[in-house]
Order: structure tokens, then C-alpha cells, then sequence
């Protein structure tokens, strides 16, 4: 079997269909969704999802607090589903992110935060589903059928969603022209080479996935990733935290990837590739526009913002290929089920 075999490859290489499509089925959902949320806008904001979905809900996080300027926290579904304990959620805005909207622990949470009086959005793939029915506004991620148990094109989905949402809420027309160009890039940026990074790892037992800003939730999502589909444990960290700590481990030939966008964040995080580096750390740096040793290839020239789905996509590729040089089929994790319904 070859990658280009796997469904993994093939439904992530139809990732920048998804978000096309999606972008046209939705603008006037979203436009209607973000005139009221102008009209009316929520206290805080409030995610809730778990695994790839909770991935998508960090990047939610920067994205709403850096261009909106409204705290964003994430829910824990223990707290109302296992604890029971009564949420104060008045003009909050709820934002639920799932591919399958059946868990029920996040149905419960939905439900508990309208009672609690919430705005509930629902971010998910299957537009019948419980959670959906829920929803005051259900945004979908026309994402289609999904059938590797490794997600893919959805989580890129909801990643669009989140933006597609924050352009049209924030009445930003660059952002909302760099999402008209987003779909070109996604095709361009899959023949990225990233060749090194499946070769490089195939003997390998640990290793750091680093972001920070727009690249945590990334980074989270493709430590996730070498877990259930190569068997390989991968730890996430913000370029910050992973000093307070966690650094101590990087030395000869440990394994660090690196995810950095073109914003504030990309000189902090190249200098910590450097200094990994310096210590004989096996360093590779996905960024836009960087040349030399350990470099990935991202197309440059849209907003730091869509450079995570950009890089997430040739990350999945390239994962794909790394989980059958291990011995792994990437679409059939061991152990591990399409939908997972957590209570």
C-alpha cells in the first residue's frame, strides 16, 4: 500500500473542495449570524468539543481574542455532563465543534448552556445530528462523509469555519479576500515536499510538536496525530511553555517540529528551533517563506491567520506516509473508533 491508497490522504487532499464549498453554503448563515452578534455582543465565549474538535477550539481561541477582543475559554464537559454543576452562561455565546454531534456529553453541555442562557452554535459535519438539533445556529462543515477513523478534511473545515465566522463578524474585507484565495493555496501547498519529516521520523519514539499563537491548536492536533495513526508519542507545547520545563529533554537527536506562522510569534519560535539545534536536536520548521536544513515548504503570502490550515494539511500527507513506513495503516488506528461517545 502506498499513501496515496490510505483514505487519510485522500480526504485531506480534498480539504480545499471542502472549504470552497463551504465558504459559498454558509456566507449567508455567517453574515446573518455575525450582523446579530454585532447587534448583540456576547459577554465571553464559550468551546466545547473534545480530540480533534477541542484542536480546532484552541485555534478558535486566538483567532476570537486577537481579532475580536472577547475572552474566550474553553469548557470542560465533565463539569455539567459528570459533576452536574450549574454553569452562569447569560449572553455568553456557546460555540460547540463536532464532526459527528452525537457525543452525548457535548449534547448535554449544549443543552445546559441554553437553559443557562447561552447563544448555542453548533460547528458540525452531520446537519441532522442531535447536537445540531439543539443549536440556535448550526454552522456545517460540509466536510462530507469521513470514513478514515483519523480526521482530516473535517478538522480543516472546522479551522475555516472559525475564520470564515471572525471575517464576517469583524467586517474584515482583507480577511475576507484572503478566504476567497484559501481554497488555491490548499491545492498549491499539497505538493509540498515534506519528505524529510516522514523519512526522518520512521525509527523515532518521542518527540515535541511546537506552535504558539494561531499554531497551538495545530500543534496539538498533529501530536494527536502521530499517536493514533503511527504510534509514536508526540507531546505538544506553546513555544513559551515549552521552556518552562519540558526543554530539559531536548538533546542529541531528539526529535522537535516546529509550526510558525508570519506574525509575532515566528522570531521567538525560530530562535527556540535555533537554540534545539545548537543542542543536536533533530529540528524540523514549518513556516512560510523559510529556507535551509530541517525546512518544510508553506506558500507565503496570505494572512498568518490561514497559515495553520496550510500547514495541517501537508502535515497530514506526510503522516499518512510516516504511519505505513512504521508498520501502521493510518485510517484503522489500533483501538480506536470513528465517533467517540464520552458521557
Amino acid at each position: 500500500m502506498q499513501a496515496r491508497d490510505t483514505l487519510m490522504y485522500s480526504e485531506a487532499h480534498e480539504a480545499a473542495d471542502v472549504v470552497a464549498r463551504q465558504f459559498a453554503a454558509n456566507d449567508e448563515i455567517v453574515t446573518a449570524l455575525a450582523q446579530t452578534l454585532r447587534a448583540h455582543p456576547p459577554r465571553f465565549i464559550v468551546t466545547c468539543a473534545r480530540g480533534s474538535s477541542d484542536h480546532a477550539a484552541a485555534y478558535a481561541k486566538y483567532v476570537f481574542e486577537t481579532q475580536l477582543g472577547i475572552v474566550t475559554a474553553s469548557a470542560s464537559p465533565s463539569v455539567t455532563s459528570v459533576y452536574a454543576a450549574e454553569q452562569r452562561w447569560q449572553d455568553a455565546l456557546f460555540i460547540a465543534i463536532s464532526q459527528s454531534g452525537k457525543s452525548p456529553d457535548l449534547v448535554r453541555n449544549a443543552q445546559a448552556a441554553k437553559i443557562a442562557g447561552a447563544r448555542v452554535i453548533a460547528l458540525v459535519n452531520v446537519e441532522d445530528s442531535p447536537l445540531a438539533a439543539i443549536a440556535d445556529t448550526v454552522i456545517p462543515l460540509h466536510a462530507g462523509p469521513e470514513r478514515s477513523v483519523a480526521a482530516t478534511k473535517s478538522y480543516i473545515a472546522a479551522l475555516a469555519a472559525v475564520l470564515h465566522l471572525c471575517a464576517r463578524w469583524r467586517g474584515d474585507n482583507a480577511l475576507g479576500e484572503a478566504l476567497h484565495a484559501l481554497p488555491d493555496a490548499l491545492r498549491s501547498g499539497w505538493d509540498a515536499d515534506w519528505s524529510s519529516l516522514s523519512e526522518g521520523l520512521t525509527d523515532a519514539h518521542n518527540l515535541f510538536v511546537v506552535g504558539r499563537g494561531f499554531g497551538l491548536g495545530i500543534a496539538l492536533e498533529a501530536a494527536l496525530k502521530f499517536k493514533e495513526t503511527c504510534g509514536l508519542h508526540a507531546e505538544a507545547f506553546s513555544a513559551a511553555e515549552v521552556k518552562h520545563g519540558p526543554m530539559a529533554l531536548v538533546g542529541p537527536d531528539f526529535p522537535v517540529l516546529c509550526f510558525a506562522q508570519d506574525d509575532d510569534t515566528l522570531e521567538g519560535t525560530l530562535a527556540l528551533a535555533d537554540m534545539f539545534r545548537q543542542r543536536g536536536a533533530h529540528v524540523w520548521v514549518a513556516a512560510p517563506g523559510q529556507k535551509g536544513k530541517g525546512s518544510l515548504p508553506v506558500m507565503a503570502g496570505l494572512p498568518a491567520l490561514c497559515t495553520p490550515l496550510l500547514i495541517i494539511q501537508s502535515f497530514y500527507r506526510a503522516t499518512a506516509e510516516l504511519s505505513l513506513r512504521r508498520g501502521f495503516n493510518p485510517d484503522v488506528p489500533p483501538h480506536l473508533n470513528k465517533v467517540t461517545e464520552t458521557v
